[in-house]
């Protein structure tokens, strides 16, 4: 499992063994840290296409929240870069 480490981690047994239980650590919890980068990611690409209809993100998602309109984060960030038309149509019905 140690194969490809650098210098004694490779070879040496016991350093090998230290450096494959920090990597299962480290590969866990950036697991878990991705899901929170990507709904970062988002909200950063949601509030830059909501500003181009004088609104911000915060009052759009709560305009959506109002309206009952049940689309998470990733849809919408996905429709608006991807789809600017139907991004568009759900604005403006959360606008209304």
């Amino acid at each position: 499992m140690a194969k490809g480490y650098r210098f004694g981690r490779s070879t040496k047994e016991k350093q090998a063994k230290e450096a494959i239980r920090h990597a299962g650590v480290h590969a866990f919890n950036h697991r878990r840290r991705k899901k929170s980068d990507f709904r970062r990611l988002f909200t950063v690409r949601l509030n830059a296409a909501v500003r181009g209809f004088d609104m911000n993100y915060s009052k759009f998602i709560d305009a959506l929240n109002k309206k009952e309109i049940a689309l998470d984060r990733k849809i919408l960030s996905r429709l608006a870069s991807e789809d600017p038309e139907t991004f568009e149509r759900i604005v403006n019905e959360a606008k209304k």
